[in-house]
């Protein structure tokens, strides 16, 4: 479960890079890194999505609950 927990935030990690880097320079690093293909950009947005609310989950679970 902490594994998962590492992988998810990782990813959510490599969106906010990509994300910062798109608000502040314009450039679409997300669209570039997945050669401009739009299923597989929505398909990472969607597993991003998913991970966010692991991430949720995880700290409102375990990390709440050893206090």
């Amino acid at each position: 479960m902490r594994f998962s927990f590492f992988i998810c935030t990782f990813n959510l990690v490599i969106l906010g890079i990509c994300g910062g880097i798109s608000a502040f320079s314009g450039f679409d690093l997300l669209s570039f890194l997945l050669l401009g293909n739009g299923v597989a950009i929505r398909s990472f947005l969607g597993i991003c999505l998913v991970s966010s609310l692991f991430v949720v989950y995880y700290l409102a679970v375990f990390a709440l609950r050893r206090r």
